[in-house]
């Protein structure tokens, strides 16, 4: 009966943590979009969907790395 003494404050405390927590989560935006990070990882991005600027940086990118790859496999060979 003793420990009811203990144990009642500690839950009382554990309880007011998790509706700060809550709280706080709510006035920061964390609860905005649930669902779309969820689908955004199930569909590819497409070409068609970027500006022709984008897909020209993209491009770009993706050349100069196959460069960068090319030459360190280069510097590796002796």
């Amino acid at each position: 009966m003793k420990i009811l003494y203990l144990l009642i404050p500690i839950s009382l405390l554990f309880l007011s943590i998790a509706v700060w927590a809550f709280f706080w989560a709510v006035k920061n935006n964390q609860f905005d979009d649930l669902e779309g990070p969820a689908y955004r990882i199930l569909f590819d991005e497409d070409e068609n969907d970027l500006t022709p600027d984008e897909r020209e940086r993209r491009r770009h990118n993706a050349e100069a790395a196959r460069e960068r790859r090319r030459q360190a496999k280069e510097d590796k060979t002796p």
